[in-house]
């Protein structure tokens, strides 16, 4: 992937029925609670598992690897910001242990409420767990699933190895290129050829 100048994405605010949101417990961690980031009115939906650092020690803004794996992913595919809006199955960053199967079914309730309002055209999930969660199967894998398009609650939706999982593993870009590539291809059709109403 070429390096691009990754720039912070801007955040989408939490509704204020939801900013004190105490359902699934992870309030009591300390974190923001961070709804979404990019273009609210976005065509494509990306999910992730949870929100990353968005501020350094010092509180100033920066771009953790997550988002600059994504940024230079959806530049070589020809996307850009204004196509994408990022979510996550939780919605609050854990800091220490909790009770991962029962917080994701909670928080799943926030994502759902989301789709339902933004009806986007894809959904893309990154990473295991995006991809149990949202596909309602705690056996579901990326290695299993990537490579096409898939029917889930009514949107087509791809998936791809997480952005953390492949700066770790080198071996693994080329997989996740071919998996936005595949994204964009699909968005593109789905342009090019609009649904008959």
């Amino acid at each position: 992937m070429s390096d691009i100048c990754s720039t912070p994405w801007p955040e989408d605010p939490t509704p204020e029925n939801q900013i004190k949101c105490t359902d699934c417990g992870l309030y009591e961690h300390g974190s923001r609670m961070i709804w979404g980031e990019g273009n609210p009115e976005a065509p494509i939906i990306i999910i992730l598992d949870n929100p990353g650092a968005r501020e350094d020690r010092d509180g100033n803004s920066f771009v953790c690897g997550t988002r600059q794996t994504l940024q230079q992913a959806a530049h070589e595919v020809g996307l850009t910001m204004s196509d994408l809006y990022i979510t996550f199955i939780l919605k609050r960053k854990p800091v220490r242990k909790y009770d991962k199967e029962d917080t994701r079914r909670i928080c799943m309730r926030h994502l759902q409420r989301q789709l339902q309002t933004k009806q986007p055209d894809l959904i893309f999930c990154l990473g295991n767990v995006s991809v149990q969660s949202f596909f309602q199967d705690t056996d579901a894998d990326v290695k299993s699933l990537r490579g096409k398009v898939h029917e889930v609650k009514g949107y087509p939706t791809a998936v791809a190895y997480h952005p953390l999982a492949v700066r770790r593993r080198p071996n693994l870009k080329s997989l996740f290129m071919e998996d936005w590539e595949l994204l964009a291809n699909h968005y593109r059709n789905i342009r090019s050829f609009p649904e008959k109403k």
